[in-house]
């Protein structure tokens, strides 16, 4: 299968700096559905839609609701995959499977979710929501998902367990346009990577070396697993010029504007669980990190024949969807499209 593309939809209004001059943090409605109608019309085949109750670095900012825009978005595109990332103690999942199918049934079987452990305790404490310790997270997670599972594949479930009981549940309609919205998982921990080997359609990988991905990738191939093989998707910042000079010099600036929000990074580093995985890289570096979720360390910067090849590569070792960010967002994003896609296309019908 070719190499897809998506974006990550600005919930919080930026995924680079809250500082930069041409981009200032806009997480409204409006934004983001223009944003991913000009996706779609670029070629770009999915978005990602991140769940937060406030945002993470600055509370007095705007943050997008996930599930409602998710919606929305579904009714106002035709082609673009929308995926919408959920934790699970958020939501019953009964409910949660019934939003699911019903989002499914207004994109015409567009709709994903994508399971995150959660790991911003103040959106769980400041609720009054019980934030458990994360092994303890994922054994209800996994539970959680495995209700989520069946109910979106129009299975009447009997369940009983640590955490939930269901009696002869059954949601309809389901399975009009497929089996079941597809499953993406995030997280790279043990608990992480066995929970998505068994449950998951995709699994969802912070941005870092090739070298890095091709291991995890390995590693969860080598695991035992039923139905069809698990497919593997990364995030990445991408900065691409004309040439690595030009794009070195952006990722330096772009590193400047980076510095600005280190405060208030520490500020959401102080608040995030310790046992999260995505964040050991951000703590360690000497530089800050541009973007999220790996952000740069994927290492999307340079010429546009430069990034190219490194797409390349790591479809090469199994990535299938590169989930997108920029700066400018629509600026950069239209760069993409036009300069970088159509040298990967060359560069793979050469193959």
């Amino acid at each position: 299968m070719p190499p897809r593309f998506g974006i990550w939809a600005l919930v919080s209004g930026a995924t680079g700096s809250l500082f930069h001059p041409d981009d200032p943090p806009d997480a409204s409605w409006d934004r983001n559905c223009r944003l991913v109608q000009q996706a779609e019309a670029l070629g770009f085949e999915s978005t990602l839609v991140a769940q937060h109750l406030f945002h993470v670095r600055d509370d007095e900012l705007g943050q997008l609701e996930t599930w409602t825009a998710c919606a929305a978005l579904a009714a106002v595109t035709e082609h673009i995959e929308i995926i919408a990332a959920i934790k699970p103690a958020l939501f019953h999942p009964a409910v949660l499977a019934k939003m699911a199918t019903q989002i499914e049934e207004i994109s015409h079987g567009r709709f994903a979710i994508n399971f995150v452990n959660a790991w911003f305790k103040p959106e769980f404490e400041r609720a009054g929501i019980p934030f458990a310790e994360h092994d303890q997270r994922y054994a209800y997670g996994a539970e959680w998902l495995r209700v989520v599972r069946d109910l979106m594949a129009g299975e009447t479930v009997h369940f009983s367990g640590r955490h939930f009981t269901l009696n002869g549940m059954k949601l309809r309609p389901a399975g009009r346009f497929r089996a079941r919205p597809l499953i993406y998982a995030g997280g790279e921990s043990e608990p992480a990577r066995a929970l998505a080997a068994e449950r998951a359609d995709v699994w969802f990988l912070n941005g870092q070396s090739l070298d890095n991905i091709a291991a995890l990738i390995a590693g969860a191939r080598a695991r035992p697993r039923s139905g069809a093989p698990l497919a593997f998707a990364m995030s990445a910042f991408v900065i691409a010029r004309n040439t690595d000079e030009e794009a070195a010099a952006a990722h330096v600036a772009a590193l400047a504007l980076a510095r600005q929000d280190a405060p208030l990074l520490q500020r959401t580093l102080a608040a995030a669980d310790p046992a999260n995985v995505m964040f050991k890289p951000l703590g360690g570096g000497e530089a800050p990190q541009v973007g999220t979720n790996g952000g740069t360390d994927a290492g999307l910067v340079g010429s546009y024949d430069t990034v190219a090849a490194r797409i390349r590569d790591f479809w090469a070792a199994g990535v299938e969807l590169f989930m997108l960010q920029f700066q400018p967002f629509e600026a950069e994003m239209a760069r993409f499209a036009t300069e970088v896609r159509p040298r990967l296309a060359h560069l793979l019908a050469q193959a």
